[in-house]
């Protein structure tokens, strides 16, 4: 079964795996109808429809569309944490260059595949979430959490400070690569690479 968003985000959280199902269901429409219609068009009825659920199941679950773009959000940060997890396994990651291309990799990956993630990500592009749980502070939080034992450091604060500022730097690269190209410049994106190589290597080295 595909994860279930963060219990924060929503009014009440699926027990029954029929209501994992509905709550899946009802993600995919939101996001499906984000790359058709985008933000502001989007509602909480359409997402019903396209979902094939009645009107009270979404609001079973959110009380409004920015709850529900903010479900997603953690949804698609869930999911990154798992295609990075299963990349770092299957291309056996021994130190934290190689770690850190596979990090970008995936992003870029699910920026141009994942339905709805260009314009909802993990929270940055539509300002979703509490202010204490910033998108790239969450991101940055579990970077440490699965890289940590790569680069050889302990998952502390010092760790996080470096990683968020590397999601800062990577993020605002990436989405100015994908303003100039809408599959996003490569020359931008390899800017950004040796950027990130270059900071982490004068931190983590």
């Amino acid at each position: 079964m595909k994860p279930v968003p963060h219990a924060t985000s929503l009014r009440r959280a699926p027990v029954q795996r029929r209501s994992a199902e509905r709550l899946t269901r009802i993600l995919d429409a939101c996001a499906d109808l984000l790359d058709e219609v985008g933000y502001d068009a989007l509602s909480t009825r359409a997402v019903a429809q396209r979902a094939g659920v009645p009107i009270g199941s979404v609001y079973r679950f959110f009380g409004n569309k920015r709850q529900m773009a903010d479900a997603l959000a953690q949804r698609n940060l869930e999911r990154y944490a798992e295609r990075v997890t299963e990349r770092l396994a299957a291309d056996d990651v021994r130190d934290w260059r190689t770690a850190m291309d596979a990090v970008l990799d995936e992003y870029l990956l699910m920026k141009r595949t994942a339905p709805g993630f260009s314009l909802v990500d993990f929270g940055n592009q539509i300002p979703v979430g509490a202010r204490r749980a910033e998108p790239n502070h969450r991101v940055a939080d579990r970077l440490t959490e699965l890289l940590s034992t790569y680069v050889g450091r302990t998952p502390d604060e010092d760790l996080r400070r470096v990683f968020l500022v590397a999601v800062e730097t990577a993020d605002t690269l990436v989405h100015l690569a994908f303003r100039v190209s809408p599959e996003g410049d490569e020359r931008i994106i390899e800017e950004a690479r040796e950027l990130l190589r270059a900071y982490l290597a004068r931190v983590l080295d």
